[in-house]
């Protein structure tokens, strides 16, 4: 079968949806080596910080469309740098909640400085529509194939 106009029109989306990706990851650790993380483990702390409640590792995979086994990997990493902690999970023995320590939680504040300035210079020459209409494209995108 041969694509149509938009299923062309869309697989270079998802093409160039692949080279932002790898880009913004390396410019997230970039701006994360300072403060000793990588772009991996500030997205699997940036769920714990943001909605400020113990999760599971299962619960964070879901949130940020990770596997579970990478965000169990990483969850291991920041423990033993201390910017996590472990409580225990009355619902679920085996899979403790994580919240993050106050280590942590100073790192992060002062990486969302960095990135807070770091976005806004990337914002530069963009509308506010613009970026508004292109995440409203992704999302339907992602809804679907969802």
């Amino acid at each position: 079968m041969k694509r149509t106009t938009k299923g062309e029109a869309l697989t270079s989306l998802v093409l160039e949806t692949f080279r932002l990706n790898g880009t913004f990851l390396a410019a997230g650790n970039l701006l994360a080596e300072p403060f000793g993380l990588t772009s991996a483990r500030w997205q699997v702390m940036g769920p714990i910080f943001e909605f400020n409640e113990p999760m599971t590792v299962a619960q964070i995979a879901r949130r940020m469309g990770l596997a579970r086994q990478g965000v169990q990997r990483i969850v291991n990493d920041l423990k033993k740098l201390e910017m996590i902690n472990f409580l225990s999970n009355p619902d679920h023995k085996s899979a403790p909640l994580i919240t993050i320590s106050e280590a942590g939680r100073k790192t992060i504040i002062e990486l969302n400085k960095a990135q807070a300035a770091w976005v806004n210079s990337l914002s530069e020459g963009l509308s506010e529509n613009q970026i508004k209409q292109a995440l409203k494209l992704m999302e339907t995108v992602r809804k679907q194939l969802e």
